[in-house]
């Protein structure tokens, strides 16, 4: 299975041109209003389509209150310096100028589902006939004993990409010779399955160039993590001696920290660390629970077959924020939702028609340089759940040839994907 650009967009172009021309609106009706909360991977390209489909019979509204969105994807390569953060950065210019969707970087700060409003911090209130929430990942507070939000300086998270990406990287080039990085890596479920274990990658890249006699720890709650022989072979490949996991056979589920003092204790074993990267467990963002679309699990339940919750009819729920069954929280996996998103709210909205919901997934990882892995799945819906049809993964001991081939596959998605999202 390989991505570029251009084939890309053209699996989102094809289900677009299929659809059927939207029904005529009656003189003086007024459009169906979309408001989207979140400008990521799942809200920029909902926005998009509906805006872009519908032509201009649906008015778009998208809030973000960020006027440059970091990718969290490819954030991991930054850390590892094959990218600088202005490769990840990416702004809603296009979104506005050639979509006509209306931008507005601001917080939403309130749902009224019985109204039908949103609420911004700066004081607009805005009316919607159809909502999409989009609002990625908020941490699970007292997740890692020792560790809230105030201590993301000195124990960053990075897990939203940009100032916090910005300062681990200095944190990383900053340690001693000899020092100790540690990493506590999250429960499932979480963003980006892989998306740990190829940051330590990228920390080892970096400190077997600036600094060999560094150690990096890992302290793991799970027993598994995703592409663990990949990133196992990888890791006695390219940085033998260097990377330690511990998994909960060994404390790994039993660790606290202490930001003032830069330690981690792993079930009573106390390091000293020159640098910590904590990923703590992670709930939908925090507009989602205030709508009342959140359940115990700290996720929205969502439909399959249209990504509307399972609570209002009326709003729709993409990506990290979900409970998506068999597919994992990913840039790809919402981007994929989206357009299953749009072609059912513009269908409900004018009539189009609507297709049969189908999605795909696909997570690369670099290993080092020109090593890339990755792993994948395609999906259908089900009247549980997004339920996965068929997988793959690289597969150990491949040949430098395509494990370049593959790192290069991913660059063309990148490219691909933000395209897609932002136009």
């Amino acid at each position: 299975m390989t991505l570029n650009r251009r084939s890309f967009i053209g699996t989102g172009a094809v289900a677009a041109a299929s659809l059927a021309a939207p029904k005529v609106m009656a003189e003086g009706m007024a459009k169906p209003r979309v408001v989207v909360i979140g400008g990521g991977a799942g809200g920029a390209t909902a926005a998009r389509y509906i805006a872009k489909d519908s032509k201009g019979e649906v008015s778009v509204t998208l809030v973000e209150p960020t006027r440059e969105y970091f990718t969290c994807f490819f954030s991991n390569l930054y850390l590892g310096g094959f990218k600088e953060i202005g490769d990840i950065g990416h702004t809603y210019g296009t979104l506005a100028a050639e979509y006509g969707i209306n931008v507005i970087h601001d917080w939403a700060v309130e749902v009224d589902r019985d109204a039908k409003t949103v609420s911004l911090a700066g004081g607009p209130v805005l009316e919607y006939d159809r909502l999409i929430l989009s609002p990625g990942i908020d941490f699970v507070e007292g997740a890692v004993p020792g560790w809230d939000i105030t201590a993301q300086n000195a124990m960053p998270h990075a897990y939203k990409a940009g100032s916090q990406s910005q300062l681990l990287r200095a944190q990383i080039e900053a340690m001693p010779e000899g020092g100790v990085f540690g990493m506590v890596a999250p429960p499932n479920p979480y963003r980006c399955p892989p998306g740990p274990y190829e940051r330590v990658s990228m920390v080892a890249h970096v400190l077997k160039a600036r600094n060999p006699t560094a150690k990096i720890l890992i302290a793991d709650p799970k027993p598994k993590f995703s592409k663990q022989a990949l990133f196992e072979e990888g890791w006695q490949t390219h940085y033998g001696g260097m990377i330690e996991w511990i998994g909960p056979d060994f404390g790994g589920q039993n660790v606290s920290v202490d930001p003032q003092g830069m330690t981690i204790d792993i079930d009573g074993m106390v390091e000293e660390v020159a640098a910590c990267n904590v990923i703590p467990a992670q709930k939908a963002g925090r507009i989602a629970e205030l709508a009342g679309l959140t359940d115990e699990s700290g996720f929205c339940q969502i439909v399959p077959a249209t990504m509307q919750s399972r609570v209002d009819e009326n709003v729709h729920v993409l990506g990290d924020a979900t409970n998506a069954g068999d597919m994992p929280k990913s840039g790809f996996s919402a981007n994929s939702q989206a357009k299953v998103c749009a072609n059912a709210v513009r269908g409900a909205l004018t009539g189009s028609k609507v297709f049969p919901a189908k999605f795909s997934n696909t997570c690369w990882s670099l290993i080092d340089a020109d090593d890339g892995v990755k792993v994948g799945a395609t999906y259908e819906a089900t009247d549980e759940k997004i339920a996965k049809v068929d997988g793959f993964i690289s597969e150990t001991g491949e040949d430098a040839e395509t494990r370049k081939a593959t790192y290069e596959e991913s660059l063309g998605w990148y490219a691909g994907i933000t395209s897609d999202m932002f136009g």
